[in-house]
């Protein structure tokens, strides 16, 4: 069975940090690509952030670039994404999932809540 366990979301004031974790079990995680995507209040889901299965490559969208960074620990099956100088535009359930550009979150995932608010 495929699990993908979010943790590390918050309450947080604009400017602070927050760092997700995204625990994986149930599929070779190690070899795959992986995404964060987020869906804001109201909003569809979108693509926030890939990395490749090595972790040598990342990709992010235009406007977490230089705020955001993801990695991943393939020993520890888990994937990151350090969130830095946020913004209430970031408020939004984060998820995890499979594959380097995912726009959906995975069937049944639970996320993780991140509010950006003073």
């Amino acid at each position: 069975e495929v699990q993908l366990v979010e943790s590390g979301g918050g309450l947080v004031q604009p400017g602070g940090s927050l760092r997700l974790s995204c625990a994986v079990s149930g599929f070779p995680f190690g070899s795959n690509a992986m995404s964060w995507v987020r869906q804001a209040p109201g909003k569809g889901p979108e693509w926030v952030s890939g990395i490749t299965s090595a972790g040598t490559m990342t990709y992010y969208k235009d406007s977490v670039k230089g705020r955001f960074t993801i990695s991943r620990d393939n020993a520890k099956n888990t994937l990151y994404l350090q969130m830095n100088s946020l913004k209430p535009e970031d408020t939004a359930v984060y998820y995890c999932t499979p594959d380097l550009y995912a726009t959906t979150p995975p069937p049944g995932g639970q996320g993780t809540q991140v509010t950006v608010s003073s």
